[in-house]
């Protein structure tokens, strides 16, 4: 039965965290106190779970949490009947490896749930940050007899002039099978998913399993990868630091940016 509760969804990067990837207190003390009031606060990152969980607990969460841009919808630690992961078949990945030099690519990354395997051919290029760690080491190197399962996200950094033109390329090669998207900003990362796996596509399956419709959500982002979930949203808002790509697709636009706290003075407007 509909309630007046709502499902939000807030983006991480550049929409709840600042420019130094952090959470300020406002915006903490502000998703307690909209979740406090019977409201579903959830993440809808494209980061993997090990680099999200340390904000899932700074806000007090315990419900279900969005990660690798809507492969993996769960809730941390726990066992959850509504789980629901999508991987990327591992033909594919190791394909895409094999043509590492073909796509002019720095390196070439699995990432799963907790872990991650990275190319080492340009190791130097690998900028550490990328995966959470202070250095790359040896045994994070990727090689065909590690791949013992398929991977959620495939990440590529690659010099091809134009990374747009690229994706296109790569999905037409692995037709129907894929989804490549490409990362915002000046970093030239491809993210391969599996096919018509985006942030809305795993809301669909939480709004489900919650007993809510999309009429009851709310969604805040900032980039290109968050378009489909604004789309989705009965109520959609981009940050005032926003892609101008992804304006659109948001019914509003903050007044605020990330490092304003945006969505926290949009949440109490909203619910306090």
């Amino acid at each position: 039965m509909k309630t007046d509760k709502k499902l939000i969804a807030i983006d991480l990067d550049g929409t709840l965290l600042n420019s130094q990837s952090q959470l300020s207190q406002e915006s903490i003390d502000t998703v307690k106190k909209v979740a406090a009031l019977g409201h579903q606060v959830v993440i809808a990152t494209g980061r993997p779970y090990r680099m999200a969980k340390h904000y899932y607990d700074e806000l007090g969460m315990t419900g279900p949490m969005i990660n690798f841009n809507g492969s993996l919808m769960h809730i941390p630690g726990k066992r959850w009947a509504f789980e629901h992961e999508r991987i990327l078949e591992k033909e594919i990945f190791l394909d895409i490896v094999k043509r590492e030099e073909e796509w002019k690519a720095d390196f070439i990354a699995g990432e799963f749930r907790k872990s991650f395997y990275v190319t080492h051919t340009n190791r130097e290029a690998i900028s550490p940050s990328l995966f959470a760690v202070e250095k790359i080491e040896d045994g994070s190197e990727l090689k065909p007899e590690k791949v013992t399962k398929a991977p959620n996200v495939v990440l590529m950094q690659t010099r091809h002039p134009n990374k747009m033109t690229l994706a296109r390329e790569m999905e037409d090669i692995y037709q129907q099978k894929a989804t490549i998207t490409t990362w915002g900003g000046p970093m030239n990362i491809l993210e391969c998913t599996a096919e018509g796996v985006h942030k809305a596509y795993a809301l669909k399956h939480l709004l489900k399993a919650l007993n809510m419709d999309r009429s009851q959500l709310i969604a805040f982002g900032d980039e290109v990868n968050d378009d489909e979930m604004l789309d989705f949203a009965q109520t959609s808002y981009a940050m005032k630091n926003a892609n101008p790509e992804l304006l659109p697709h948001a019914d509003h636009q903050l007044d605020y940016t990330n490092d304003e706290n945006g969505v926290a003075r949009k949440l109490a407007e909203l619910f306090l």
